[in-house]
């Protein structure tokens, strides 16, 4: 089988990214609570919490015993975290105006239903 349509390759590249992803929720805390929805209360415990299943997702979707349940896991994780997504957005729009920065944050909107299509298609 080629391996760009391997969903086992895809697993790990998908596990890879998360385990980064959850890795820097632990050395830049800061960053990830600035994005943080005002309404959330106890930012730092959730995004340590977040952290801790984004590794946990990631190392379990390359795990062929765990591989369903860290791939729905994953999916509802990138669902909890859109409105961070959307309160980046309007925080630097409401700063910088429409900017490519901005546009990257317009355009990472879309690109999180893809994110879950994608562990969707790899994962179960």
């Amino acid at each position: 089988m080629d391996t760009l349509l391997d969903p086992e390759f895809h697993r790990y590249m998908i596990g890879s990214l998360f385990i980064l992803a959850g890795v820097l929720h632990f050395l830049k805390p800061q960053f990830f609570m600035r994005i943080m929805p005002g309404y959330l209360p106890w930012h730092k415990p959730l995004v340590l919490i977040s952290g801790f299943f984004e590794i946990a997702g990631g190392v379990g979707i390359m795990t062929p015993s765990f591989q369903a349940i860290a791939a729905w896991g994953l999916i509802l994780l990138l669902l909890a975290v859109f409105p961070a997504n959307i309160e980046m957005l309007r925080k630097y729009y409401r700063k910088d105006g429409l900017t490519l920065f901005t546009w990257g944050l317009i355009a990472r909107l879309p690109l999180q239903f893809a994110l879950i299509g994608w562990v969707y298609w790899a994962g179960l």
